[in-house]
């Protein structure tokens, strides 16, 4: 073999990897490129808002939608929390924000417990129907929640619930079930199974094995239906605005009474600032548990 083939030989290796780097080198650029531009897409209008509400009207009204203030202030939140009218009451949306946390506190808990229960019967006590049955839950997850909301009126009307915090609470442990069930379902579903039957081989019922064993084992699964369960109740409207009742109205829909004022001069800076106070607990929440949040998925959340 001669001298140049030998070095076209072992420089066509180089050459190669040189080329590939090339290439990755442009896909990742395109990568990144898209992933800047998605950020701008969302956080421009989130910055626009933060802007806005630390501005006062005269500021605004002078038309620099994207320039910074000119002198800080933070009245309108101050106006947003305890004054801004929200229908006939001017108390600020602090009494929304109460009601929100208020229905939000069971609606997770309970949504979870009746999951995790459901799931784990579904993967391990398999009894004559269970595949019916969690076709069925499957089925509830599919059907549009307005077409129900008609019927559920005129039960929690014979119950006596509606307009209640009790009523909402039950409405949304409902509408939960198929979503929790799934996510639990498949998740135990993941997990050994000769874990459950060395436990029952060591004597242990349906209740000790899912409180002493399966529960303990699911606290991925259980972040993840925490944070599906806290921004989908948060963020509600329709259920809020239907059931809650006028005592027990969610953040969102007093929001919507603020923003949607049809009296009085239009206050930007304090609709703004409303905005984020009621867009503050999900944005918090995917901050502090995000990276659980994917831990919980890789897990087994969508397993099966």
């Amino acid at each position: 073999m001669s001298l140049s083939s030998v070095t076209s030989a072992t420089a066509t290796p180089g050459s190669a990897r040189r080329r590939s780097a090339r290439r990755m080198s442009a896909a990742r650029i395109g990568i990144y490129a898209f992933l800047v531009i998605a950020a701008l897409f969302f956080l421009t209008p989130l910055y626009i808002m933060v802007v806005t509400s630390l501005k006062s009207m005269d500021e605004i009204r002078q038309g620099f939608l994207f320039g910074l203030p000119q002198h800080f202030t933070f009245e309108a939140w101050r106006v947003a929390w305890s004054e801004v009218c929200t229908g006939v009451s001017c108390e600020g949306i602090r009494t929304g924000f109460w009601n929100s946390v208020a229905i939000v506190i069971p609606s997770v808990i309970f949504p979870i417990l009746i999951g995790a229960v459901n799931g784990y019967a579904l993967s391990f006590w398999r009894s004559r129907g269970a595949g019916w049955l969690f076709a069925m839950l499957l089925l509830g997850a599919f059907i549009p929640a307005q077409v129900m909301i008609y019927p559920l009126v005129k039960v929690l009307a014979a119950a006596q619930l509606f307009s209640s915090l009790p009523g909402i609470v039950v409405i949304h442990v409902i509408f939960s079930m198929p979503v929790m069930t799934l996510l639990f379902r498949n998740y135990y579903a993941s997990l050994p199974l000769e874990l459950f039957k060395a436990a029952r081989v060591d004597g242990g019922g349906f209740w000790r094995i899912f409180f002493q064993l399966m529960l303990p084992m699911s606290a991925p699964i259980i972040i993840v239906g925490a944070i599906m369960q806290v921004t989908g109740v948060w963020n509600d409207y329709i259920f809020g605005l239907v059931f809650a009742g006028r005592e027990n109205l969610p953040m969102t829909v007093q929001l919507n009474n603020v923003i949607n004022t049809t009296t009085g001069e239009r206050l930007y800076n304090v609709n703004m600032a409303a905005t984020i106070l009621t867009s503050m607990v999900p944005l918090l929440v995917y901050f502090v548990s995000g990276r659980w949040f994917v831990r919980g998925i890789a897990a087994g959340a969508v397993k099966g």
